[in-house]
């Protein structure tokens, strides 16, 4: 599986002391060669987002919420974080960017989010490599509620997300399910036993969707070392998760999440990169 990514993710959108570093970035690339991907065009993330939301992140200087900070380069990270997403999705790569994508709701950036990169990809992926059904699984610790918010109800795009719950951003419970919705909350402290069992329902509801391409919300932050969770999986578990997820779907690529232990996080992304090689 190739990586896309871009050098530029590794000083663009600087954050300081905050868990969304640069750093994040500037360590995989450490360590993984990579495909160098080009921004997302604004029509592109306009399948999505809202032209006000747009415009927000292109001119604010400073804190959108308590989490999420705008710089005088956050745009053009964001754009150019879509752009991995889309690449990965065109070549069935792993997009390694920055900031993460997934909590960003259609008119609102939120939990380090600016822009929604994995439904950016999907929605680019139908309109322009012409999929027509596109499965959508998020295992960040974190419900994929962005997501959610910009696919859900929607019969084409299947979603499932598994998630620490309750937690972080509040949604995901196991009273949110539909026809192409599927959320697995867990509890604190599950480890791989748990978490891989529970991942057979998701197994089982994207076969019976059947896409076309199947997405992955490539999160580390269930990891057992992770500072701002407490799910417990090992490294072994996201090689084991790649693994069962290259098999959902002719086409399969990936786009970083969360995951904010430095020192770990480049092993379990080489983890998932085997699973997905297999």
């Amino acid at each position: 599986m190739d990586v896309v990514s871009h050098t530029a993710f590794s000083y663009l959108h600087p954050t300081g002391h905050h868990p969304e570093s640069q750093q994040r970035i500037a360590v995989l690339h450490h360590h993984l060669p990579f495909v160098q991907c080009a921004p997302a065009r604004r029509a592109d993330v306009l399948r999505c987002h809202d032209d006000a939301l747009l415009e927000q992140v292109r001119t604010t200087r400073g804190w959108i919420d308590g989490d999420t900070l705008c710089t005088g380069t956050t745009f053009e990270a964001a754009l150019l974080a879509a752009g991995a997403a889309i690449e990965a999705a065109r070549l069935g790569g792993f997009a390694l960017g920055r900031p993460p994508g997934h909590h960003a709701e259609r008119d609102r950036a939120m939990g380090f989010c600016l822009f929604d990169s994995i439904a950016i990809a999907a929605r680019w992926a139908q309109a322009e490599l012409g999929y027509e059904r596109v499965a959508i699984v998020d295992w960040d610790v974190h419900h994929g509620n962005g997501t959610q918010h910009i696919l859900g109800g929607d019969p084409t795009i299947f979603f499932a997300s598994l998630h620490q719950w309750p937690f972080y951003p509040g949604t995901g419970g196991p009273d949110e399910q539909g026809e192409t919705l599927l959320n697995v909350p867990l509890p604190a402290g599950t480890g791989d036993e748990e978490y891989l069992a529970a991942f057979s329902q998701v197994e089982e509801a994207v076969r019976r969707f059947e896409p076309d391409l199947l997405l992955v919300s490539a999160g580390f932050d269930a990891h057992v070392e992770d500072p701002l969770a407490q799910l417990e999986l090992s490294t072994d578990a996201f090689a084991e998760l790649a693994r069962r997820a290259k098999a959902l779907a002719p086409r399969v690529a990936a786009v970083l999440e969360g995951g904010y232990n430095l020192r770990t996080l480049p092993s379990l992304v080489e983890a998932a990169l085997a699973g997905f090689s297999l």
